[in-house]
Order: structure tokens, then C-alpha cells, then sequence
């Protein structure tokens, strides 16, 4: 099997690899099941040296990295620069966290009946990753940096259309020190990732599609094994009538369309009070068509292709159901021609909560605006979805937000910021959006186990 590497901004041919079989990825398995002990032992003090180290070479390798992702995606390559600088604060929080986090927990000593009891974290083992391609640092990192530093070995999968990045982050993690069989890339497409999902792993760490996330979440269910799903969303933002306009309008407008759009907390659907609903959508408007549209190696571009042609079909086939169902073209609604697979930032007002603007996962550089009347009207629409990753409320009142916000089913909230991720916070969805917890110190004890320990002294 030969996997092609296309660039997205003009279909050439990068280069081709071959796939992993299924008979490479069995092989693959076993040297991470032997390696895993080892590492394991390898005191926490060398693991963190490691992955410091892989943080050096981020910083002076960024260029390079950056321009490979930006050729493989289409990232515009300011924001694959930003995502290589802005990945170091991750690595940072994990660096600092993990040794005490994971340190042994006494929670009794009772001398009296000569009995200790105390919590441990053990490693799950050979963990498999599963990543995404829109934010191949980012995702990445969230998953296999703690799992490594918790002593697991790593069968890493980059997507299939962030390969070449997969092969990157592998080749600097084994500089740094991370022994070759500890973390392990696999290569290749569905056809690898399923072969992968039936070798006896000790946990499953998936970043994409429900679709996706459901099978796999099925195909584990008799295993017993942790399985953390990162899946889809299709993010709220209210404004109120209270809020700064301009200002809101260029936030929620970089929420919607950063990566052209790709993101899974990208703002998805936007409510606005309708005492100011005319002037939010006159600015939002203004703020979107500055927006430069063309080769993301072109340092003044903010809109770039899409990394996957077969997206424009759904962007096609959401304009055209909301044309139908009354909602106003106000930019855009069609892919650009020429090469490459582009389509022009789209905005409808009046968007009706039955269109599948609203309800549907977009995942490209189009948004819908809905006018409400009032605060409940807005929780109650932005609870109208099957996801529940992000929400967010621009207000000046953050007692209001707060109640707006806790009545809305999401995994974050954002009060006057949106489109944003933590290291110190957890990052999980409800609903759709999929199970488990990645990031925080709850997302470094997920690679762990954690053991009760029952001493008593003769």
C-alpha cells in the first residue's frame, strides 16, 4: 500500500510512503510491548530530560517544522508558527506537573495499628495515539508528552494528511532521547489505524470524526481499557447587547475562521441580541472580508485551503440547505476555482436552527448568525446541538455570563474570549463531542492507573 502526501493549496504531489500492514503494525506492537518496561524504569528525572530536550529542538527547528506543516495542510504558515511556539507552554506544564502529580499519595498512618495506606500511578503500558491533522502539535502533545512521561510506550498515528509532521515529532523524540521502540510512528490511513486498533493495547487515545470515535469506542467496549475520544463540535457564541460590538465581532470572527475554519472548538454558530443583532453582523461582515485569502506559504495569508477536498462537498451541500431554508447570503457560499481545494469565508444571517449550518459540523471558513431575544433564548439555542465542546458569552456582565454559560451543556466556557485551550485547564466534551480528558493534571493521570496500597507492619 502507498500512501500519496498532496499539498492542499495547489494538488501537487509531495511525495509517497509506503502504509503500514497490517503484519508492520503487529511487529510495531511487540517492540513497544518489549520496550515498555524499561522505559518505565527509566527514572522520572531522564523521561523529563527528554522531553525537554524534544522542546530545544521544537524551538530551533521551528521554521523548518512550520513549513512542512503548512505544505502538507495548507496551514497558513503564521499560524503553523504560532502553533509550534504556542505547543511550548504545554510542554512547559507538563514538565512542571507530572513528577508531583504521579507522586506516590499517603493517605493514612495509623501507628496505633502499625497501618500505612498510600495511592500509587503505574504506567496503563502500550498506548495508542491516534491524532488529527488540523493541529498536529497541539493534539499530539496533549496525548503522547504525558503518556511518555508516565513510562507508557507510545504507538503514535499521525493523520494520513499530517504524516510527514507525524514523521518529524518522531524523529525529534528520538533525539531527545525517547528510545525508538518507546514511542514507535505508524504510517498510513484507515486501513493502518484499524490494524492498530486490534493489537492489545493497554489504552486508546483518539483525536477526529464521531463517526470515527463511535467505532472505536464499540470496538473497545469488551477490552476493559481507558479509551479517550477528542471528537467533534459545533461551538455557540452569544453576544449581548451590552457587549463592545467591534470588539466582539473581531473576536469571534478570528474564533470562526482561524485555520480556515478547522478547528474543533472553531466558533460554529453565533447568537446575538437582537438590540444590537444589525451593527454585530455589519462589523462581523467587515471584519471577515479583510481576510486575505491565498497560498498559505504567503506570509500575508489568513485563509488558506482546505487540508481534505472532500470537506467542499459538505460546505456546498450546507450553503444550499441554507439558502433553501431562508437564511441570507451575506459573503461567500462557494468554493474558489483553480487549483487547490479553497472556499471562499462564508457568513448567512438569519440562519434558521434547522439548517444544517447550525446543527452540522462545518469544519471550514463558513458561520451562521442567528438574532434572539433574550438570554434564554440564547442558552436554549446554543443546548440545540448534539455536540457540547465549547461556549462562549461576550458581555460586560460577568455575573450574567456565568448564568448564561451554566445553563449550557459544554465541556469549556468563555467569557469575552472563545477559540481557546489551556494546559492548566482539562479539555473533555459532553454529548457528541466525546469522552475522557486530555490536558491538566487530570490529563496526566489519565496514563496512569493508580493502585491502593494496604500496608501493615507485623
Amino acid at each position: 500500500m502507498t500512501l500519496k502526501i498532496v499539498n492542499p493549496a495547489n494538488g501537487k504531489l509531495i511525495c509517497k510512503l509506503p502504509e503500514d500492514t497490517a503484519t508492520e503494525v503487529r511487529r510495531k506492537y511487540l517492540a513497544a510491548r518489549a520496550a515498555q518496561p524499561t522505559w518505565a524504569r527509566t527514572p522520572m528525572k531522564k523521561r523529563l530530560a527528554a522531553i525537554a530536550r524534544f522542546r530545544e529542538l521544537l524551538v530551533t527547528e521551528r521554521e523548518a517544522l512550520a513549513r512542512v506543516l503548512t505544505e502538507e495542510v495548507g496551514k497558513p504558515i503564521t499560524q503553523s508558527r504560532n502553533e509550534l511556539s504556542g505547543v511550548l507552554g504545554r510542554i512547559d506544564f507538563f514538565l512542571e506537573h507530572t513528577r508531583k502529580t504521579l507522586r506516590d499519595t499517603v493517605v493514612l498512618k495509623d501507628t496505633s495499628q502499625k497501618l500505612r495506606e498510600f495511592i500509587s500511578h503505574e504506567p496503563l503500558g502500550v498506548v495508542a495515539n491516534i491524532s488529527a491533522w488540523n493541529y498536529p502539535y497541539f493534539v499530539g502533545t496533549n496525548v503522547f508528552v504525558p503518556a511518555l512521561l508516565a513510562g507508557n510506550s507510545v504507538l503514535y498515528k499521525a493523520s494520513e494528511f499530517a504524516t510527514l509532521t507525524g514523521r518529524e515529532i518522531t524523529r525529534l523524540l528520538h533525539a531527545s532521547g525517547v528510545p525508538r521502540n518507546a514511542f514507535v510512528n505508524v504510517v498510513g490511513a484507515g486501513k493502518t489505524g484499524a490494524a492498530l486498533l486490534r493489537q492489545p493495547v493497554d489504552g486508546v487515545f483518539f483525536t477526529g470524526s464521531h463517526a470515527t470515535g463511535v467505532r472505536i469506542a464499540r470496538g473497545m467496549a469488551a477490552r476493559m481499557i481507558p479509551v479517550q475520544l477528542e471528537l467533534g463540535g459545533k461551538d455557540p457564541v452569544y453576544v449581548c447587547e451590552d457587549a463592545d460590538v467591534a470588539t466582539a465581532a473581531a473576536s469571534v470572527a478570528d474564533g470562526a475562521f482561524y485555520n480556515t475554519g478547522q478547528s474543533c472548538c472553531s466558533v460554529e454558530r453565533i447568537y446575538v441580541h437582537e438590540r444590537v443583532y444589525d451593527a454585530f453582523v455589519k462589523a462581523f461582515v467587515a471584519e471577515v472580508s479583510g481576510y486575505r485569502i491565498g497560498d498559505p506559504a504567503d506570509e500575508r495569508t489568513y485563509i488558506g485551503p482546505l487540508a481534505r477536498a472532500a470537506q467542499l462537498g459538505v460546505l456546498r451541500r450546507q450553503v444550499a440547505d441554507a439558502k433553501k431554508k431562508g437564511a441570507r447570503l451575506l459573503l461567500g457560499g462557494k468554493a474558489i476555482p483553480g487549483t487547490g481545494h479553497y472556499f471562499a469565508p462564508t457568513i448567512f444571517a438569519d440562519a434558521g436552527q434547522d439548517t444544517e449550518l447550525m446543527q452540522e459540523e462545518s469544519f471550514g471558513p463558513i458561520i451562521g448568525i442567528s438574532k434572539v431575544a433574550n438570554d434564554d433564548q440564547a442558552a436554549r439555542f446554543m443546548n440545540d446541538t448534539r455536540y457540547g465542546l465549547t461556549a462562549g458569552v461576550y458581555s460586560r456582565d460577568e455575573r450574567r455570563a456565568m448564568r448564561v454559560l451554566s445553563a449550557v451543556r459544554s465541556g469549556s466556557a468563555y467569557w469575552n474570549c472563545c477559540d481557546r485551550v489551556s494546559p492548566r485547564l482539562p479539555w473533555s466534551g459532553v454529548g457528541e463531542s466525546g469522552m475522557g480528558v486530555t490536558l491538566s493534571i487530570r490529563g496526566i493521570e489519565a496514563f496512569t492507573r493508580t493502585r491502593a496500597w494496604h500496608l501493615k507492619s507485623a
